[in-house]
């Protein structure tokens, strides 16, 4: 394979023929592939559900190597329905749920479960570690690194010890365990990185015991890191884009400038405003990440989170079976015009930004002897929307001027209703993509790019809204409604307390 070198990094450029990329999702409830052509444009997709295992309260648990046989499953349907062989792939990228800690050998055996980012058995550690001034919280995988190694790493040699987020245990999966790395994006979400320099926290490493060794090598979210394994795929294809959700889906979404703002509506809510390359103060309950780094040059993003979102609506139908499909679930919202005074605050795991409560629990009042299933679930839609204007406020506060528009992605993104009351609750438009899944196409589209198959510009140009949400309601009707809101919320978090 002839190689060609573009500012500093070394990229293979594939023969002529090789023109799809394979993008991998692994999420917190499911993973996701998809086949992307040398349009960008996605020609075929698989998805399957993950399973993930609760053996104490607040602890999530998934098996690694099930992460793994799905992601294998899905990647072969894909390219199976886009009629496209493994040996005519150009390359393959990994984006995944940021925070879950995976531990293995450096033969790819797994040491113990993989903790999910929504684990919180270590917890206490965390708030310890806070009072020595080390920022760790417990939705980042160091402290869980830590618990892993101390109880499922007993008897294995200190030399043969790996650490990492999804990306690192499929990275090195993928490739037959030649590959041991995670990108930028990964780590500042880690717990484990100095945000200033780029690099592995020293201090923060000595505290929890950690090897520099055990940690992967930090790269770019764009670049080729080595190979699949032939047994992988039935070929070697470049592995050539590691990066976290999040910031897979803003670049799909073409959010390439500083101040635009993406907005992900899966199971949780994570909103992020792009920065630029210097790291600035971010508003009240917002923190700044790494949005990718590129070329070798690093951009920033702040970033806010509703820990409940879609998982709201999947509430309504499995816990309540106010639905049977979630498809459903807008139709019985629109039955009637209003909540009618039933409001809901959707707090089931906490509260994130701008309050970072996380023993704030979720609530429903209002309620009446007329109160119907369709008012419950149109309450909780206002729910989610009234948590999506809270983290903008907080991410606005980093900036002289209030953003215009909000591009969305994710499941809970095929909600009409939802989008329209976002527009109403937040006062900006909302723009949905034509492609609602952009963390799965933004792996693909960091790869491509990696390989020369097309550039940030290409990119850009090629994104296309499908629907353009504009806010009706007036500013004087916002801003009382948003006081109502805020004090329900600060109802929530009494009760909890």
């Amino acid at each position: 394979m002839r190689t060609t070198r573009r500012q500093g990094t070394l990229a293979p450029v594939p023969p002529a023929g090789k023109e799809h990329v394979l993008g991998l999702d692994e999420g917190t409830t499911g993973v996701r592939a998809a086949v992307v052509d040398a349009r960008g444009q996605v020609v075929a997709e698989s998805y399957r559900e993950l399973a993930a295992s609760f053996p104490r309260p607040g602890w999530v648990e998934q098996d690694p190597r099930g992460i793994l046989e799905a992601t294998r499953e899905v990647a072969e349907r894909a390219l199976a329905a886009a009629r496209v062989r493994p040996t005519d792939l150009a390359a393959v990228g990994v984006t995944n749920q940021r925070g879950s800690a995976v531990v293995f050998k450096s033969s790819g055996e797994p040491l113990g479960p993989v903790l999910g980012w929504q684990d919180q058995r270590t917890t206490d550690r965390c708030v310890e570690l806070l009072g020595k001034g080390l920022f760790i919280l417990p939705m980042t995988a160091a402290t869980k690194y830590e618990w892993l190694i101390r109880e499922h790493g007993r008897g294995v040699a200190h030399a043969d010890i790996r650490c990492g987020t999804i990306d690192t245990w499929l990275a090195s999966s993928l490739s037959g365990a030649s590959v041991h790395a995670s990108d930028h994006s990964n780590l500042s979400s880690s717990g484990v990185y100095d945000l200033q320099n780029g690099s592995f926290d020293e201090r923060v490493l000595a505290e929890l015991s950690l090897e520099p060794r055990w940690l992967p090598e930090v790269v770019d979210s764009s670049a080729v890191l080595g190979e699949t394994d032939v047994r992988t795929f039935g070929a070697a294809v470049p592995i050539a884009s590691l990066a976290g959700d999040q910031h897979a889906a803003m670049y799909a979404q073409a959010c390439h400038a500083p101040g635009s703002v993406k907005l992900s509506l899966g199971t949780s809510g994570m909103m992020q405003l792009h920065v630029g390359e210097e790291i600035a103060t971010p508003g009240p309950g917002a923190y700044p990440l790494v949005l990718w780094s590129l070329d070798g040059t690093r951009q920033f993003c702040h970033e806010g989170a509703m820990l409940t979102a879609g998982a709201a609506a999947q509430w309504l139908r499995d816990g309540l079976g106010l639905v049977a499909d979630l498809g459903q679930l807008e139709a019985l919202a629109r039955s009637v015009p209003s909540s009618d005074g039933v409001w809901a605050v959707p707090a089931f795991q906490g509260l994130g930004t701008p309050h970072l409560d996380l023993d704030a629990r979720g609530l429903i009042g209002g309620l009446s002897r007329g109160t119907t299933r369709a008012q419950v679930a149109r309450a909780v839609l206002e729910g989610i929307a009234w948590r999506s204007a809270e983290v903008l406020d907080s991410l606005a506060a980093a900036l002289p001027e209030r953003p215009t528009r909000i591009r969305v992605d994710g499941g809970a993104a095929t909600n009409d209703l939802l989008l329209e009351l976002l527009a109403d609750f937040t006062g900006v438009a909302i723009e949905r993509p034509i492609v609602h899944e952009s963390a799965v196409l933004g792996a693909a589209l960091l790869a491509g790019r990696a390989v020369g198959r097309w550039t940030d510009a290409d990119v850009a140009s090629r994104w296309r809204a499908d629907r353009l949400f504009e806010p009706r309601l007036g500013a004087d009707e916002r801003a009382s409604r948003r006081e109502r809101w805020a004090r329900l919320v600060a109802l929530a978090r009494e009760a909890a307390h």
